[in-house]
């Protein structure tokens, strides 16, 4: 990209590049003792705004959050501080940086009265923003942007992003109330799911091992849905990544949560899809739906294998990873083991179920399925200890 950029800068003449300089310098000189970015200006929701792109280290001088407080909405311009986001932002820019890979932030939006800074226009949108050393940019959305970034600079690792610049979209507004509703109407945007952020994650540690596993596990490919939030029976979709992730990070550490970032992902995937291909096609239970491919099974068979069998629903995948997880022995999942487990009677009815996920609704809707699911942590944990038992691993 560095390369793409230097070529095309190389298209325009020197000579032409020398009558820019001495033309734009003289702005600068003059407005040296402010804050000069070169910017761009349009036009949007019947109000002027600029894009200007903010060094590392102008930040903490320049912007300022103000979020609200206490139970009073009016005494700020954003939503309070959510705890610990901004460190999470933080720990995202470090991790990624110290690995030399790449990373971004979304663009901030602040908002500033017009009378409050200088615009010099050249004409096509293009300007120079002259911003007074006392002012001050209130950040209409970008906070938690804003409080990493100034964290970052004040820390030990403020090198990591010291040559970087950030982008900001000012709005040149300088009423309170609409500066709120601003906020409010960017803050709309639909929550994604966790499926889709999983699907478009990076390749390495858990994201990167599920991925192996929906294409290379019959179980898994095709009938998993990689973007919204539940699996639709109509489209004969069981899983979705999200159910399979937690499983991943379940049979590897016992913990459905954990980002597995330390784990090689195609040595942690092999092992993990040998053993899944073996329990998956010994199991009776999920034999036929391991075999079949998408095209051949039907919407009724998909639905009869989710209603009758946990092992087509989160909490059974979680169930069978922490079950996975104890018979890991040196990267590799013990076959023995593994074989015992297919061997369980992974159905609704097994009473090794009956009072841990698997409940009795006193007033089901169907009488044929009085069944209802349970994916409390404590339920979870029962229903593994009583494989355990069952099997003799205790």
């Amino acid at each position: 990209m560095d390369q793409t950029n230097q070529d095309s800068a190389n298209t325009i003449p020197p000579e032409d590049k020398a009558k820019f300089s001495a033309f734009i310098e003289p702005f600068f000189s003059k407005y040296h003792r402010e804050r000069c970015y070169p910017g761009l200006i349009f036009r949007h929701g019947k109000r002027t705004m600029l894009q200007i792109n903010v060094p590392a280290s102008d930040f903490s001088g320049l912007l300022q959050a103000k979020p609200s407080e206490g139970n009073d909405p009016d005494s700020g311009k954003n939503r309070p501080e959510v705890k610990g986001h901004a460190e999470e932002i933080k720990q995202y820019i470090v991790e990624r940086a110290k690995k030399g890979k790449p990373w971004i932030v979304g663009t901030l939006t602040a908002n500033v009265d017009p009378k409050d800074i200088t615009i010099l226009e050249f004409g096509r949108g293009i300007c120079l923003v002259v911003i007074r050393r006392g002012v001050k940019l209130d950040i209409t959305d970008g906070q938690h942007r804003k409080r990493a970034i100034h964290g970052l600079i004040e820390s030990a690792d403020s090198n990591l992003i010291s040559d970087d610049d950030f982008p900001i979209t000012l709005v040149l507004e300088g009423d309170f109330r609409q500066c709120q509703t601003d906020f409010r109407d960017m803050a709309q945007t639909r929550q994604l799911d966790k499926s889709l952020l999983l699907s478009f994650g990076e390749f390495s540690g858990r994201v990167g091992i599920t991925k192996e596993l929906i294409q290379r596990v019959p179980m898994f490919q095709g009938k998993t849905e990689k973007i919204k939030s539940t699996p639709a029976t109509k489209q004969k979709l069981i899983y979705t990544t999200n159910y399979i992730a937690r499983f991943v990070s379940c049979a590897f550490t016992g913990n459905p949560s954990d980002q597995l970032r330390d784990y090689e992902v195609y040595q942690a995937s092999d092992a993990l899809v040998i053993c899944l291909n073996r329990f998956f096609s010994e199991c009776s239970n999920t034999e036929y739906i391991f075999d079949t491919s998408p095209e051949e099974l039907t919407e009724d068979e998909v639905a009869a294998f989710k209603d009758d069998c946990i092992l087509g629903v989160s909490v059974g995948l979680e169930v069978l990873g922490r079950l996975l997880y104890c018979t890991q022995e040196e990267n590799y999942f013990n076959e023995e083991k593994v074989s015992q487990l297919s061997q369980i009677d992974w159905s609704r009815e097994n009473s090794l179920w009956k009072d841990n996920i698997v409940r009795i609704d006193p007033k089901p809707k169907n009488p044929d399925k009085p069944y209802k699911l349970s994916t409390a942590a404590n339920a979870v944990t029962d229903a593994v200890k009583m494989v355990k038992i069952k099997l003799g691993w205790i």
